[in-house]
């Protein structure tokens, strides 16, 4: 025992006997001084305090120099010189990051030079990594594991090396030599431990906080090559704490300014490069100020010299409003209060540790994040509140944050109810084990109380509360002592808040609108934050379905289009042109992330760019696979609000809807397969659909682009009463009837509206009648009826013969010979003043619906139109002499991109967006 003591003195008794016995100059380095100021002209009294020289060292200076004038007491100099205070100082504070390289540490010292503060006060944290590997150094001597000299070898070399990319001549070979003498301290002491296999927090201490050391040196020396003076301080000598239980100390901030003011009389200078990270406690031992020392070494000199500013120089631009990794479109923060970012801290923000903030406040002095590898970039200012902001949602709510890997606990009874000291309790028991609560909820009842713990944690939080419990679960006084595992936190922050009506029925509105549930919910009565306790698995899509609807002020849709044909295409150029009209006038950002076709699909995590799609769906694309295509949406996106738009007739690619659905996706279509399928599975989707905020759009099912469904239900939902529906749907074969007169053949007309784009490439898809019945039976749906589509009547319009063609050429061929029978029916209805017009029915009084050929007078609205238009009448209740006519273009696929194009702004409006 005796030679480890030897080897190894406390860490603390070294480090004061350092303190109380400095090192002194030799004869040779005296005389050389000496004759090197005589040459410069100087007085030698000036640079040396002559009393403090051991008595055989004052022989070698002339006796003229031994004076009363030059013999100044070490008292009388600090009375001389005070430390002055006050808005001169700048403060500045430089990561591991910023002092990673040499390259880096003489960029640091760029910046210092150019700032034009009277007084400078700089604190560093060590190279990049070094924290990590001094602390490696201690773990491998604690376990007695002999590769701790390699590793404080590679230290050294770390160090050595980037002092000969930044130093040279003498500078250098200081700097050197007193990294050999603190590398042979650290290896004696590292010897100690290893063969105590044990170490104490103060000797951890000790060895750690020599990467500050050896960073603050350099720095120093770098900036006085440049020609400025500067001092360095070990702040060891400085800060003095109260170390206190969880991990933490309590800055002395009267003993650390008196011993600041010490060192300043001592040292003064204009610039000081200060160690950061480490300090003392009151018997000099060594410590160090714990998580995000630095920041708080920072903080603590700025209040301790009532500096101006403190700027602490990371590798980001500023604060961000959330997670950039999580939420590609967070913005940089200009301002934050001094509670806001506490706030922001507190759940998890990378912004500053909690205590950093503490010793600014007192004094309000501001904190400044700025980039070191930006300088452009002014950065964010963390101060008082802003007295120059808006009192809107937007600006009363700043940012969000998350705290992932949580448990939610729920401690629920009658027996609570009324009890005391219940709560006390519960906490009690949860102190027991040291666990962290990190949110509080109580329903006003008083019978449950929920709180939320680290998942590593809960098993035995949950453990003591039923041991604390037994008997009152046992006599039914406590109903349960539940675990709900995989939660997160989501936290809005915002000074404002309080004052402004709404925040909090916006965000669980944005929440709602992006399907996520909500288990728990804590707001304090200042209102800096709203926290929410969600399913880990939803805290993404959560953060930005808040952030989106609050900070950016904008309705973000993540959009797959499915079914890149006529309509599809059409709706992306649609889209393309449009997009940027909709983002600047109406907040409203569109982001195609896919296209799929029958065999190919594109996919996109930010957006596809709509000017070169189809280039990239032939060169970019991968197999089609609808599965991957919707998971891709829902989950490999930034954008918390997605829809799912089916520009197909496909019946598989229908079947899907209720699965999306489900899933949170919205689901927009002209696809007529889904509302005109089997009624189960259509009243199944409908009754999903109402049931959840997750919208399913088909307004262009019927009419195209017309407002057919929307009229209908603005009818039903003022409390009309519809009584039949009556119209022209197809707008194929309104344009064939109003185009079949004189003495034109059918089979001319037909060919003609094949021609031009009027007809599905077989025309028996039309002539079928099918179309139509399908749209008859949505809004007969639609109307509260329900009826199959086997249920429709159907007179088609293709003969029996021709039904069996082989294919639409083959029809058109063998069309001509029924023009006969065609033109006969057609001079009956102009013998009668008639016209030939195909309509679809619903006659909701007697519940049916029907599809025929039908004959109307020529004054009849009916026989009115022109080219391709449809007509749609409602008679209802209100209605009944005049029925409601919704008439307009009803085929081409401009007006029924146009129909899909409008239910996609009608959904983003429900989302927030400006209508």
């Amino acid at each position: 025992m005796t030679s480890l003591a030897a080897a190894s003195p406390h860490p603390g008794a070294a480090f004061a006997a350092r303190r109380r016995h400095r090192v002194h100059p030799t004869r040779e380095a005296i005389s050389q001084c000496w004759r090197r100021e005589r040459s410069q002209g100087r007085s030698f009294r000036s640079s040396l305090r002559i009393s403090n020289l051991p008595g055989q060292l004052r022989g070698d200076v002339p006796k003229n120099l031994l004076t009363p004038t030059a013999a100044v007491s070490v008292e009388q100099v600090e009375a001389s010189t005070y430390l002055p205070k006050g808005d001169m100082w700048s403060v500045h504070k430089f990561g591991g990051t910023c002092m990673g390289t040499p390259q880096r540490i003489q960029n640091v010292a760029d910046i210092v030079l150019r700032d034009p503060s009277e007084r400078k006060l700089v604190v560093v944290s060590a190279m990049s990594k070094v924290t990590d590997m001094m602390y490696n150094l201690v773990n491998k001597a604690q376990a007695r594991d002999d590769s701790y000299i390699v590793a404080l070898d590679e230290v050294f070399e770390k160090h050595m090396v980037a002092a000969k990319d930044l130093l040279e001549g003498e500078d250098l070979a200081r700097f050197l030599s007193q990294m050999h003498a603190d590398i042979s301290n650290l290896k004696a002491m590292l010897r100690a431990i290893y063969i105590a296999g044990h170490v104490t927090e103060s000797f951890s201490d000790f060895v750690v906080g020599h990467g500050e050391l050896w960073s603050a040196q350099m720095l120093s020396f770098a900036i006085k090559q440049s020609g400025t003076p500067c001092s360095w301080m070990d702040t060891r000598e400085v800060l003095v704490v109260n170390p206190t239980g969880s991990n933490q100390v309590d800055p002395d901030y009267l003993e650390s300014e008196k011993r600041l003011d010490k060192w300043f009389a001592r040292k003064p200078a204009e610039t000081i490069i200060a160690t950061g990270f480490i300090a003392s406690t009151h018997e000099n031992i060594p410590t160090t100020l714990k998580r995000d020392g630095s920041d708080f070494s920072a903080a603590i000199i700025g209040s301790l010299v009532k500096a101006r500013q403190v700027t602490i120089w990371t590798d980001v631009d500023g604060v961000f409003s959330a997670d950039p990794r999580k939420v590609s479109e967070a913005v940089i923060l200009s301002t934050l209060s001094y509670q806001e970012a506490w706030e922001m801290s507190y759940f998890g923000a990378n912004v500053l540790h909690p205590r950093t903030i503490i010793p600014v406040m007192k004094y309000n002095i501001p904190i400044v994040i700025r980039n070191i590898f930006n300088i452009s970039a002014p950065g964010t200012m963390i101060c008082q509140q802003p007295t120059n902001e808006d009192g809107d949602l937007e600006a009363c709510v700043k940012a969000f944050a998350t705290i992932d890997k949580l448990a939610l606990v729920n401690v629920e009874g009658t027996g609570m109810a009324g009890v005391p000291g219940t709560a006390n309790a519960i906490f009690g028991a949860v102190k027991d084990v040291g666990a962290n609560v990190i949110m509080i909820s109580q329903a006003s009842s008083e019978h449950s109380v929920c709180f939320a713990v680290p998942e590593k944690e809960v098993s035995a939080v949950s453990a003591a509360l039923h041991v604390r419990f037994r008997e009152a679960l046992s006599a039914g006084r406590l109903s349960k002592v539940e675990v709900i595992h995989n939660c997160s936190i989501l936290a809005a922050v915002g000074l404002r808040m309080a004052s402004t009506p709404g925040v909090s029925a916006t965000l669980f509105d944005a929440l709602a609108k992006a399907n996520i549930n909500v288990r728990a919910i804590a707001q304090g009565c200042s209102e800096y934050n709203i926290t929410v306790v969600l399913k880990q698995e939803d805290c993404v899509r959560a953060l930005r379905a808040a952030h989106s609807r609050f900070f950016l002020s904008k309705t973000t849709l993540a959009v797959g289009i499915i079914g890149p044909g006529l309509i599809g295409r059409t709706l992306l150029n649609q889209l393309k042109d449009q997009a940027a009209v909709l983002k600047e006038n109406m907040n409203i950002d569109l982001r195609v992330m896919g296209i799929t076709g029958s065999r190919t699909m594109f996919l996109s995590d930010t957006g596809v760019d709509l000017t070169q799609w189809k280039e990239l769906l032939e060169t970019e694309a991968e197999p089609a696979n609808l599965d991957k295509f919707a998971y891709h949406l829902s989950e490999n996106h930034f954008f918390p609000n997605r829809v799912l738009v089916d520009c197909t007739a496909d019946t598989s690619v229908a079947s899907h809807y209720y699965d999306w659905l489900k899933k949170g996706i919205h689901v927009i279509t002209p696809n007529k397969k889904a509302n005109s399928g089997p009624l189960d599975r259509y009243l199944k989707l409908r009754t999903l659909q109402r049931a959840s905020y997750t919208h399913y759009f088909y307004e262009a099912t019927v009419g195209a682009g017309l407002p057919i469904i929307s009229t209908l239900r603005g009818l039903l939902e003022t409390g009309d009463k519809i009584l039949r529906i009556e119209g022209i749907f197809s707008g194929t074969l309104s344009y064939i009837f109003n185009n079949f007169e004189g003495t034109r053949t059918f089979s001319d007309v037909v060919a003609e509206a094949k021609e031009a784009g009027y007809t599905e490439p077989d025309p028996r898809d039309d002539l079928s009648g099918t179309d139509v019945a399908r749209k008859v039976i949505i809004l007969a749906r639609e109307s509260g009826l329900r009826l199959e589509l086997s249920d429709i009547p159907v007179r088609s319009l293709v003969p029996e013969e021709l039904r069996m063609c082989s294919s639409g050429n083959e029809y058109m061929q063998k069309l001509p010979s029924f023009d006969h029978n065609w033109a006969s029916e057609r001079k009956e209805a102009e013998v009668a003043g008639e016209v030939l017009r195909y309509v679809g029915v619903v006659d909701v009084a007697n519940k049916k619906g029907q599809v025929e050929l039908r004959r109307y007078k020529r004054d009849h609205p009916f026989a009115q139109l022109s080219g391709s238009d449809n007509i749609i009448a409602f008679t209802t209740s209100r209605y009944k002499e005049q029925p409601l006519i919704v008439r307009g273009p009803g085929a081409g696929a401009e007006v029924t991109a146009a129909g899909v194009f409008s239910d996609i702004l009608r959904l983003a409006s429900y989302l927030g967006a400006p209508s």
